[in-house]
């Protein structure tokens, strides 16, 4: 029990630091996006058939049985043998020949049988190759096509590429659009604290309109630290002071607020984009109306040149806010709102 009491604390620490975090993390991390990189290179699996390009084995050898050896009886020996063994003699040998007629019969009998199980062999392994070399080219056809699949779309996506590269250099909408989702889509932010994106970009005045949604403040923990109550043999918690959940949170969404400037300024190596213009808050429902609605907490317009000369390794998120001239809720934790409207740009 004390185990998993300390294994649920280890976890509940490192949830809170990755949202203490949010900032630092991305200053890390080179936001840029080298478009070069997102080409396919084909790479194809090997044929997965190998087993059909080895021939079938051929049948092993039907060897012919040695063919009956006439062995005839000694003729007699002697006086005796010559005078009353001669008769005797002349019925063994006809009885060996006889004998001897009947084993060849039946051993010429033997060889075509063998003859057949040969020629069965050599049929069905005939055919047998026959099936192999058709199932062969079955299947070579098959790997063939796949590869040519993979070669059309990776041709396919690698020419988006190309173009998607042509009209970023002209700052083209769908294109500027295009990079900065890529951009947006590669902020990796820890699972417990998911965020969505919204963006349209105004070619005219090379403004960017982003929308940032955060988790809401119910979704976060409030637990402060878990304990083991041996007496009644359970796992018990205490919570967060209610300061304390309302300073994280605040905190959580000042740093998505710069990190979201940061990380689409710092991508934009071209300058296409001179100004974003900025909100951030959570999709939940609205303590006045009951009903589920986007409830902002941050809204700010900020001006590339003067957002880069800040040092945000080194800053107070809600600090540096203020000096940006944006507008932040006095109590997001409390879902309270702000008027987006008359921000002023940095």
């Amino acid at each position: 029990m004390e185990a998993e009491v300390e294994r649920r604390n280890l976890e509940l620490s490192e949830i809170y630091d990755e949202i203490d975090s949010l900032l630092l993390a991305t200053l890390e991390v080179d936001d840029h996006v080298d478009l070069d990189t997102l080409r396919i290179v084909v790479t194809h699996p090997p044929f997965h058939r190998a087993d059909l390009e080895t021939p079938t084995p051929a049948p092993g050898p039907i060897l012919d049985p040695p063919a009956p050896i006439l062995a005839m009886p000694e003729p007699p020996k002697g006086l005796l043998g010559g005078l009353f063994g001669k008769k005797a003699h002349a019925k063994a040998v006809a009885e060996a020949t006889a004998d001897h007629q009947s084993a060849m019969a039946q051993w010429q009998r033997m060889l075509e049988q063998q003859e057949l199980r040969r020629r069965a062999a050599a049929e069905q392994h005939a055919r047998a190759e026959v099936q192999r070399l058709e199932a062969l080219q079955v299947e070579r056809a098959r790997y063939i096509a796949a590869c040519e699949a993979r070669e059309a779309e990776a041709a396919r996506h690698n020419a988006e590429i190309d173009q998607l590269i042509a009209n970023l250099g002209y700052g083209t909408v769908d294109a500027v659009q295009e990079y900065i989702s890529i951009v947006l889509s590669n902020s990796a932010y820890p699972s417990h604290f998911s965020v969505d994106h919204e963006f349209s970009f105004d070619p005219t005045t090379a403004e960017l309109r982003l929308r940032v949604t955060v988790p809401p403040p119910s979704s976060i923990p409030d637990i402060k630290a878990y304990k083991y109550k041996k007496s009644s043999d359970e796992i018990t918690s205490t919570n967060l002071s209610k300061k304390a959940c309302k300073d994280r949170y605040a905190n959580a969404v000042h740093q998505v607020a710069l990190r979201s400037l940061h990380e689409v300024f710092e991508s934009d190596r071209r300058g296409l984009i001179k100004t974003i213009t900025l909100e951030v808050g959570a999709q939940t429902s609205d303590p006045a109306t009951g009903r589920e609605t986007f409830l902002p907490f941050v809204a700010i317009g900020s001006e590339r040149d003067s957002f880069l000369e800040l040092n945000l390794s080194n800053v107070v998120p809600s600090a540096t806010l203020v000096h940006l001239g944006a507008a932040t809720s006095k109590n997001p934790y409390e879902l309270v709102t702000i008027d987006p409207s008359g921000v002023r740009r940095s």
